[in-house]
């Protein structure tokens, strides 16, 4: 009789065990701009530098390839990670000769680490992932990436929305039928949003349980406009603002990312000289005088996903950093027009993202809108753009929201 107790008991404590494990929301992670992998393959009639290849046999690694980012290989870098636009078909294409393929679909290993040979410089998801599996989930199973293009806009990234729609879907039935956290960075945030709006609100109650939003730019950033203007290094000191321009104004999702209407007012001035102050209204002719009339372009084909600033359909837990030195506006010495390098005048923010930007997902609970589900959000102070995916409140609190 003790031995079937002992049997029965067992079996208890198992199936409490099994039910914890089944009732875990599985994780998707949404990675931001620069936040998956890039794998390129070279067949090109001509180079930009003596010392760039033309071919290669096989996929190499390009994004993030810190051998790749050093000086005069770096020419190389830009030549072939920048994309060309065609004003007929209103998008964009690799140099010829140059195949981009984005590795390791739903696996989470491509997002946790942009550098594939896991050097702390490319760490990316894997902070969060790990602590997740502390408490129960699994890499492949309850845990899977979706990486993407980042250098396209939704415009150009049809084909990763059908692909989310049915690894959601996989997902949701590999783990016993439980809907699916969607935990999104940055540009990620703004990407998950445009899937959800396409979908029916009875798929998402089905499938979506709530997005982890960190760092998203609900309404773009001021940085976009800094970037078209004199480019940026991402942080590093070995890397050229200018030479990353070159290949950083080629990319529709910056468009994308430009300040939106909804929450710069016309009146504000973003970009400052003492011929003109621009605004949001004048995109054209900042980019007009600018010259860059691809930029406009770019900006009228994305412009129409920032229109709409209704709440996803889902519970959003929205995480963001504050009381960081943020770009508000560039402000141009008299005579130098749009030359040279301005001064940048800053606000609140998370050094990458205006505050105003981070906090817009707020609206949403203020206006109540599309139904009962809940909003939470969680400013901290000191969480910068990038770090956040590290910073230790951050992942406290997801563990806490996970094990819920």
């Amino acid at each position: 009789m003790a031995g079937v107790k002992s049997h029965f008991l067992v079996l208890f404590v198992y199936g409490i065990l099994a039910q914890n494990i089944w009732g875990l929301s599985p994780v998707i992670l949404i990675p931001g701009d620069g936040g998956s992998q890039l794998e390129a393959r070279l067949n090109k009639t001509s180079v930009v530098h003596y010392i760039c290849a033309k071919t290669s046999p096989n996929y190499f690694n390009i994004w993030l390839n810190l051998e790749l980012l050093v000086p005069f290989v770096i020419d190389c870098w830009v030549d072939n990670l920048r994309l060309e636009y065609d004003n007929v078909t209103r998008t964009t294409s690799n140099p010829a000769g140059v195949d981009i393929r984005i590795p390791g679909w739903g696996n989470p290993e491509p997002v946790e680490w942009l550098d594939p040979s896991h050097d702390s410089t490319g760490a990316y998801f894997n902070s969060i992932a790990d602590s997740l599996v502390k408490i129960g989930y699994k890499r492949n199973v309850s845990i899977v990436g979706a990486p993407y293009d980042f250098r396209k806009a939704p415009n150009e990234n049809k084909e990763f929305f059908v692909k989310l729609k049915t690894l959601i879907e996989d997902t949701y039935t590999k783990n016993n039928k439980s809907s699916v956290t969607l935990l999104v960075h940055s540009m990620g945030g703004l990407m998950a949003m445009h899937f959800l709006k396409l979908q029916k609100q009875s798929w998402k109650d089905q499938y979506v349980k709530r997005i982890i939003s960190l760092s998203t730019p609900w309404a773009g950033s001021m940085k976009a406009v800094k970037v078209f203007a004199i480019g940026d290094d991402l942080g590093s000191l070995m890397l050229r603002e200018s030479i990353m321009r070159t290949q950083q104004i080629t990319c529709p999702s910056l468009a994308w990312l430009l300040p939106s209407p909804l929450f710069w007012k016309p009146s504000e001035v973003l970009v400052q000289t003492d011929k003109y102050n621009y605004t949001v209204k004048d995109f054209q002719k900042l980019f007009t005088d600018m010259e860059l009339p691809t930029a406009w372009e770019m900006k009228k084909d994305t412009e129409q996903y920032m229109n709409d600033f209704s709440a996803p359909g889902v519970d959003v837990h929205c995480i963001y950093g504050y009381n960081i030195s943020t770009v508000e506006r560039l402000v141009y010495k008299p005579g130098t027009w749009l030359d040279g390098y301005p001064t940048l005048a800053t606000g609140d923010g998370d050094g990458t993202v205006n505050l105003r930007s981070l906090s817009a997902c707020e609206r949403w609970r203020k206006r109540r809108l599309r139904g009962p589900h809940a909003l939470k959000s969680l400013p901290l102070p000191g969480a910068e753009h990038l770090k956040i995916l590290h910073d230790p409140r951050v992942i406290d609190y997801i563990q806490l929201v996970m094990n819920d």
